[in-house]
C-alpha cells in the first residue's frame, strides 16, 4: 500500500500514529521545500528502525568521536581496514570487533541519531510525505534497535511544547546569534556546560542557528534550546536573518529531474530514486517526475512499485502517450505479457507518428509471442 500527500492536509504525527496503528513495514520519505531538505524512516511492523536526513550526513564515526565514546586512533584503524584492507563490514562493526565501543555504546548512539532525525521531522509543518509498503532489508543501520512509535509520539509532543516556550526568545532558527556586550555587572566567569561551550564557540556573527546545527552534527532542537539559555542569561543577542523562503518550485523540479536523469544515465537507481521523490514532491506529483521516478524504480528492480507510480500518473492525466509507454516497459520486466501489450497499443493509439512507433511495434509483436508460449507451457 501507497501512502502520500501534502502534510498541510495530514500531519506528520497522524503519519507517524497511522503507520504505527496499522503496524507497517516500508519506507517513508518526508520532503521539505522550504528547507530544501529530505528524511527517510524506516519502519517494520510499526516501529522505527533506522532514520537519516539529508542535512546532518555526519557518518556515526564522528559522532562517536565527538562524544568521547572512541579515539582518533580507534576510528582511523577502522577506517584502513575498510578502505585498504577491503573489509566490507559497517563501520560499528568493525569499531565492535576492534573492542573499541561494546555492543550496547553502539546500540545507544545509533538509538540517538535516529531518534534527532524522527523528532526533527516532527517539526515540520510543510512538506510532502510518501510511505511504501515493502520488506525494509536495506536498512543502512549501524546497529539493530526497534524504538516504540508512540514514545517516539510522546516525545516529540513534549518537544513541541518546550518549542512553543524557547519561541518566545528564539522566533526562528534563520536568527544569527553574536556575543553580546559585557555589562558592568555580568559576572566575569561562565559557568557553562560542555554542549553550552561547544555552540558558544561555533557563534561568528555570520551563522545562523541552522547551519550552527549542521556544523555540530547536533539536532536543531538542542541547539535553539541552547542558544535560549545564552540569551536569557545575556550571554548571547539574535539579530534576525533572512527568513527562510522557499525556492522556485519550477527551479526545484528541474533541478531535480536533471539530476535524476543523469543518475539514471549512469546507473545510479537509488540517487535516481531519491532525487526523483524531491520533483515529484516539488510538483506535488506531477506527470514528468513520476515517469522519471517509475523508471528508476524499474532500474532498481522495483517494479511493482513502478507501477503504482506509473498508475497515479494516470490518474492525473489519462491520455498521456509516455505514460502508456513506460508502464508497457514496467509489464514486460515484470513478465505481464499481456498488460504490455496493451498498454503499447494504447500508446501507439496515441502517438501514431511516435519517432519509435515502428520499435514498439516489434515490441507488441515479440510481447505477444512470448505471452503464448507462456500460455501454451501453464496449459500443457
Amino acid at each position: 500500500m501507497a501512502i502520500e500527500g501534502p502534510l498541510r492536509e495530514l500531519g506528520i504525527h497522524d503519519v507517524f500514529q497511522l503507520l504505527d496503528l496499522s503496524r507497517k513495514t516500508g519506507t517513508l520519505t518526508v520532503t521539505s521545500l522550504l528547507r530544501d531538505n529530505q528524511g527517510t524512516v524506516y519502519f517494520d511492523r510499526g516501529a522505527v528502525i533506522y532514520a537519516a536526513i539529508r542535512s546532518n550526513p555526519h557518518p556515526l564515526g564522528e559522532l562517536l568521536l565527538r562524544a568521547g565514546k572512541i579515539s582518533e586512533g580507534d576510528l582511523a584503524r577502522a577506517r584502513d581496514m575498510q578502505r585498504q584492507g577491503g573489509d566490507g563490514r559497517r563501520l560499528g562493526e568493525i569499531l565492535l570487533d576492534l573492542g573499541a565501543i561494546t555492543r550496547r555504546e553502539l546500540e545507544r548512539q545509533v538509538r540517538f541519531q535516529v531518534e534527532e532525525v524522527v523528532f526533527e521531522l516532527m517539526s515540520w509543518r510543510e512538506g510532502f510525505f510518501s510511505f511504501e509498503e515493502r520488506e525494509v532489508l536495506d536498512a543502512p543501520a549501524e546497529a539493530t534497535i526497534r524504538i516504540s512509535t508512540e514514545s517516539l509520539l510522546m516525545e516529540g509532543a513534549r518537544r513541541i511544547d518546550e518549542w512553543s516556550r524557547i519561541e518566545g526568545k528564539v522566533p526562528h532558527l534563520g536568527v544569527i546569534p553574536t556575543l553580546a556586550a559585557v555589562q558592568p555587572d555580568h559576572p566575569a566567569f561562565l559557568d557553562l556546560l560542555p554542549n553550552e561551550w561547544e555552540v558558544l564557540a561555533m557563534i561568528d556573527g555570520v551563522r545562523d542557528l541552522r547551519a550552527i546545527a549542521s556544523s555540530l552534527a547536533r539536532s536543531e532542537f538542542d541547539v535553539a534550546r541552547i542558544v535560549y539559555g545564552l540569551v536569557t542569561t545575556g550571554i548571547v543577542d539574535l539579530h534576525d536573518g533572512e527568513q527562510p523562503t522557499a525556492p522556485s518550485t519550477a527551479a526545484l523540479v528541474v533541478t531535480h529531474l536533471e539530476q535524476a536523469r543523469a543518475a539514471l544515465r549512469m546507473g545510479e537507481y537509488e540517487r535516481a530514486i531519491s532525487t526523483a521523490r524531491l520533483a515529484t514532491a516539488a510538483a506535488e506529483g506531477s506527470t514528468e517526475a513520476r515517469l522519471v521516478l517509475a523508471r528508476a524504480l524499474s532500474g532498481a528492480r522495483r517494479h511493482e512499485e513502478a507501477a503504482e507510480e506509473l498508475k497515479r500518473a494516470l490518474l492525473a492525466d489519462a491520455l498521456n502517450a509516455a505514460v502508456h509507454l513506460e508502464m508497457g516497459y514496467c509489464a514486460a520486466a515484470a513478465g505481464r505479457f499481456a498488460d504490455a501489450v496493451t498498454n503499447w497499443e494504447r500508446y501507439l493509439r496515441l502517438a501514431p507518428t511516435a519517432p519509435d512507433a515502428e520499435t514498439v511495434r516489434t515490441a507488441v509483436d515479440a510481447a505477444r509471442q512470448l505471452d503464448s508460449i507462456l500460455q501454451e507451457h501453464l496449459d500443457g
